[in-house]
């Protein structure tokens, strides 16, 4: 049994959670501000710069939900303060990416560059020609756009070659066998 939802969130001092009746919650901090609605069943209460969650009862989905609030209120706090990161390799020869302005610009092999503008709040850097990094305040975005850009050309197993996350282990397959 997960005990993650009875563990309080630290709330630190240049950072502001308010959270309604309704159970919709605003983090405002040093990196910008975070709003999103909560299971309406948690009971979330903050107090004196911890936050705590509380189930009505112990059903199955309230006992699932319970942990899943403590850890979504936890990761806006997170994302306000420090942020969040991914990063992404290109392996292949001629698979490259670059940055121009606000849009990624990937060369993946096919007849056309993959033009992707970076969604709102999300912020893209190419480092040399073959890693992407992207950063937000928003866990869920980060993950969703990082994998929106791998779909554009995911890793074969046979030579290795598309777009993986860094630490990302590609396993690899034997190549046919001639005689």
């Amino acid at each position: 049994m997960s005990r993650i939802g009875f563990k309080p969130v630290n709330i630190p001092a240049n950072v502001e959670v308010s959270i309604d009746k309704n159970n919709y919650a605003v983090v405002k901090g040093p990196k910008g501000q975070i709003e999103q609605r909560l299971p309406k069943a948690m009971k979330i209460a903050v107090a004196d710069s911890v936050v705590n969650v509380s189930r009505p009862n112990d059903e199955k989905e309230n006992r699932s939900l319970h942990g899943l609030t403590r850890t979504l209120i936890n990761n806006m706090i997170v994302g306000v303060t420090e942020g969040f990161e991914k990063s992404l390799e290109i392996v292949g020869v001629g698979y490259r990416a670059q940055k121009q302005g606000n849009k990624l610009v990937l060369n993946l092999g096919f007849s056309h560059p993959v033009e992707l503008e970076d969604p709102k709040g999300i912020e893209t850097a190419v480092d040399g020609s073959n890693k992407i990094i992207v950063k937000g305040i928003d866990k869920q975005q980060v993950g969703n756009y990082t994998a929106v850009i791998r779909d554009w050309r995911r890793p074969e197993p046979y030579k290795g070659k598309g777009i993986k996350y860094s630490d990302e282990i590609v396993r690899r397959k034997a190549g046919k066998t001639g005689k």
